[in-house]
């Protein structure tokens, strides 16, 4: 009823259980718009899965990792702070009542995890510098080092979350170049303070 197919009555969204006015956001989320699919209904999972089709518009979280919930607490944070919140779904997330039930609270304590997991990664990466990079439509892509020379480096932490494999430039000293898990650049010398990508 609340999806925006009809002028008379707002378009309400869903996320977590809790629910908010968007109809200022009407363009966005009213019939034809970018974000429709998330008007009428809770399709939490679809904030992060960007599946926006059949079984993706669900609100169950099952089998996301801890960062991606806690990417979904964030949208939900997201639309507390600017849409009107007007009440609660009951169903997964909050009982008759209105009490948060045991899967919002393992949803907050997972997300909460996600949260500590991300500092730490975070925490870790800052003890290595990263490389600098630049892109142009001309010229491609470039990344270098101002002291010591580019690598790829696997996120473990990452992995670990999400099962895909995610890397980043850093810069490592000379004598710190034979640690395993670095990668060269393809096409870049070894010793390259930069190189093309």
């Amino acid at each position: 009823m609340y999806n925006g197919t009809d002028d008379g009555l707002p378009i309400l969204l869903g996320i977590l259980g809790s629910v908010f006015d968007v109809t200022k956001g009407k363009s966005h989320y009213g019939t034809g718009g970018g974000y429709s699919h998330f008007a009428g209904r809770d399709a939490s999972r679809a904030f992060v899965s960007g599946n926006f089709t059949g079984d993706g518009l669900t609100d169950s979280l099952r089998g996301l990792s801890s960062t991606e919930v806690k990417s979904v607490v964030d949208w939900r944070d997201f639309y507390f702070r600017s849409y009107i919140f007007v009440g609660k779904l009951v169903g997964r997330y909050y009982d008759r009542q209105g009490n948060p039930t045991k899967y919002l609270k393992g949803v907050e304590a997972k997300a909460a995890r996600g949260a500590q997991l991300l500092e730490k990664q975070k925490i870790e990466e800052a003890k290595q510098a990263s490389c600098n990079s630049r892109w142009s439509q001309d010229e491609g892509g470039e990344v270098w080092c101002d002291s010591g020379y580019p690598r790829l480096v696997q996120r473990p932490l990452e992995i670990a979350l999400t099962g895909k494999m995610s890397k980043r430039c850093a810069c490592f000293k000379e004598d710190e170049l034979g640690q395993p898990g670095l990668e060269v650049y393809k096409g870049c010398d070894y010793l390259a303070k930069s190189c093309r990508v």
